[in-house]
């Protein structure tokens, strides 16, 4: 098994779980697979820097003293709005040497101002994608997904989906048993494929301003298995069925319908991720009531049914 050696690019500013998240997927996947990986972290003049938070990271090195690694690791953070020229030219010179280049959060925006996104899909932070693209209008962002594959180029979204992305990668390295080994360490709540969405069901949609609509989506939340028509909703909020339904929808962004779908959908996927409970009674859990339901909700939702879904997340134990 080859030994892939992992760089991390350090500088001041930077978001320091951007670097310890994936850093800390690979030291786990190390653990768990010795001599798979080996993982070094560089400043521009090996330098300490100093992170968003105010954390000093020690590099193990210069820049211009590491050897082409297979995975360069460029992180996001502050120090990403006014970067160094001398980082930007040495990313445009260097980092397509690397086999695999992967950005965490505003780590895109290095990217592209190194011109190595011209051409390319891509995603950062949903709050900088405007300007990433307004910016740099070559680079076709994409800003729903968790992480982004364009051949050798992965760029991720906010922070935590590094961590996200680097599991993504040990999987593809090693195996999926590894990469759901480290996960579990890790105590990851959910290991997100790619494609999913940024924000979960509760955090895509806007909170609703009125008390009586807050405690219906808390509601559904807490009860995806409950009666969540719009009459049985509408009642808990002491508005007619029609009022409600407007409501719900001019200060959600959503109608209760497609917040109520989103809600039963993310419970099934965590209890197929994280129990052992069978099907029919996933299916009940989380108010599909029967597994046919449940079934054609995750082929329209995610092209994948039930049983699959979860085969992902536990693969058969291997011969």
């Amino acid at each position: 098994m080859p030994q892939r050696t992992v760089l991390a690019v350090l500088f001041d500013g930077v978001q320091s779980l951007d670097v310890t998240g994936p850093l800390e997927v690979f030291a786990g996947a190390e653990t768990c697979a010795p001599g798979s990986y080996r993982l070094r972290t560089a400043s521009l003049d090996g330098a300490p820097v100093r992170t968003s938070s105010g954390l000093t990271l020690v590099p193990d090195a210069a820049l211009a003293e590491e050897p082409d690694p297979h995975t360069l690791l460029v992180p996001g953070g502050a120090g990403t709005r006014r970067p160094d020229p001398r980082l930007t030219d040495w990313l445009r010179t260097h980092a397509p040497r690397a086999e695999r280049l992967v950005s965490v959060c505003t780590g895109a925006v290095l990217l592209a101002r190194a011109g190595l996104l011209d051409g390319r899909r891509a995603t950062t932070h949903w709050a900088y994608c405007d300007t990433l693209a307004r910016h740099h209008p070559a680079v076709d962002v994409d800003p729903d997904p968790v992480y982004v594959r364009d051949g050798h180029i992965a760029t991720s979204a906010g922070v935590t989906c590094g961590i996200d992305l680097a599991l993504a990668l040990v999987e593809e390295d090693l195996d999926r048993r590894t990469a759901l080994t480290v996960a579990r360490h890790l105590v990851v709540f959910l290991r997100r494929p790619g494609n999913q969405a940024q924000f979960s069901a509760q955090l895509s949609a806007q909170t609703a301003r009125r008390e009586p609509l807050q405690e219906v989506q808390r509601y559904i939340t807490e009860h995806p298995d409950a009666d969540l028509s719009v009459e049985a909703l509408a009642a808990r909020a002491t508005l007619s069925p029609r009022h409600f339904a407007r409501a719900f929808q001019a200060e959600t962004g959503v109608t209760p319908g497609r917040y109520v779908d989103r809600v039963r959908l993310e419970h099934a996927r965590r209890l197929l991720e994280d129990t052992t409970d069978g099907v029919e009674e996933v299916s009940r859990a989380s108010g599909y009531g029967t597994p046919e339901a449940m079934r054609r909700a995750f082929v329209k939702a995610l092209g994948v049914a039930p049983a699959e879904y979860r085969r992902r997340f536990h693969p058969a134990p291997a011969p």
